[in-house]
């Protein structure tokens, strides 16, 4: 699996999945009734552990440099 995505790609995607999972747990707009979608927060943060993002892969689109050689 090549990684396609970059650090700063990395960076946002934590933040973004860890207020999401904030979301759903209710420390962000407590009683939401859709709360239970902040459970997506997920994906977000594996694919940022992981270095891999499939649906770069289907559009084309790579945040990490190219190594040179």
């Amino acid at each position: 699996m090549p990684v396609n995505v970059g650090t700063i790609d990395r960076a946002l995607r934590i933040i973004v999945g860890l207020a999401l999972i904030a979301f759903a747990l209710g420390f962000i707009a407590p009683g939401n009734a859709y709360a239970k979608f902040g459970w997506i927060g997920i994906v977000p943060i594996l694919t940022a552990l992981i270095g891999f993002c499939p649906a770069y892969t289907i559009l084309g689109i790579r945040t990490c440099p190219m190594k040179q050689s």
